[in-house]
This record gives C-alpha cells, sequence and structure tokens, in this order.
C-alpha cells in the first residue's frame, strides 16, 4: 500500500514537471495546466493499479494453487466500473499437499486463501465432501472425532457447483 502510494505521489510529480517543461516550451499553454495534468497523471496510474492488482497476484501464485472464484468490484464514485468492474478478493485452493482421509475417500483436506485489496491474506483449513457438494471450515472451534471425521454441524451445503468445491475436488 505504500509503495503504490509512493507511486501514484511520484507519477503525479513527473507528469506535472513534463508539462512544466512542455509550458515553458510553448509559453501560450495556460498555467492551470499543470496541474490537472498531474493530478489526471496520479488518477490514472491509480486506476492502473486497481486494474493490475489481480493479475500481478494470481500470477505470483505457487504451482498448484488455483484461482477458484473471484469478486468484481463496482462504485457509484468510480463510475467506469459499471462498465468496467475490478477484481477486488479473490479465494484460491491449494490443490497440491491435500489430503484424503482413507475412511472417506470422497473427503478432502486442503489450504483455501483469502486474498483482498487493502486486507492481509488469510489462510483457512477446510474439508471438502465430494460426493455431498459441502464444506467444513476447520476452525478453532471444531473437533475432529477420534477417526478423522468432522462433527455434522461443522458442514455448510455449498454444492456441488459452487466454484471452491468444485476447484478443491478437481482431482479427488
Amino acid at each position: 500500500m505504500l509503495f503504490e502510494l509512493i507511486a501514484v505521489i511520484v507519477a503525479g510529480v513527473a507528469g506535472g514537471g513534463v508539462t512544466l517543461i512542455v509550458r515553458r516550451i510553448i509559453p501560450a499553454l495556460p498555467r492551470w495546466l499543470v496541474p490537472v495534468v498531474a493530478g489526471a497523471t496520479m488518477l490514472a496510474v491509480s486506476i492502473s493499479l486497481e486494474y493490475s492488482w489481480f493479475a500481478r497476484h494470481s500470477a505470483a501464485l505457487p504451482d498448484g494453487v488455483e484461482v477458484a472464484t473471484v469478486h468484481e468490484n463496482k462504485a457509484f464514485w468510480r463510475p467506469w466500473t459499471y462498465a468496467f468492474p475490478y477484481v477486488d478478493r479473490f479465494i484460491a485452493v491449494a490443490q497440491v499437499g491435500a489430503l484424503q482421509n482413507e475412511a472417506a475417500k470422497d473427503q478432502r483436506l486442503t489450504s483455501l486463501y483469502i486474498f483482498g485489496r487493502w486486507t492481509p491474506t488469510q489462510r483457512l483449513r477446510a474439508v471438502f465432501d465430494c460426493e455431498l457438494g459441502r464444506r467444513a471450515d476447520l476452525l478453532p472451534g471444531v473437533v475432529l472425532a477420534e477417526d478423522g471425521s468432522v462433527p455434522e454441524t461443522a458442514w455448510i451445503d455449498t454444492g456441488r457447483d459452487d466454484p471452491v468445491t468444485r476447484t478443491a475436488c478437481a482431482e479427488a
């Protein structure tokens, strides 16, 4: 976040500086053009960073971690997002290192990574029941049985067509 702020400020100074030099060469240009170009440059760089965030972060994922679902954002103070929404958060599933319970072959234990713009990345362990289309998040209050089974109260019905469940069960 700090580096993006610095990049936006540097871009504004560079845009204003170039306009100032052009204004010295062409004195007929109005004085107000320098701050307008500086502000427009800062806005353009800020928008560019917003739209490139998902591509940068998803490209940096290690092999075996797949993007399962994305959330596109629209906001009234950014009217262009209604025509071109941008991705501000996504969920990735770690398919590498996923474990299967020998007692329940249709269940799969894996890690979910929840990425959000301006928020720290969260890691969540979850068990997916690929046959019934449900998920159990292994939160601190969930206690597994001795045989490794998940209590019925911990399951969340997601359906087999849920993108996160589909991605987690792709190799099951």
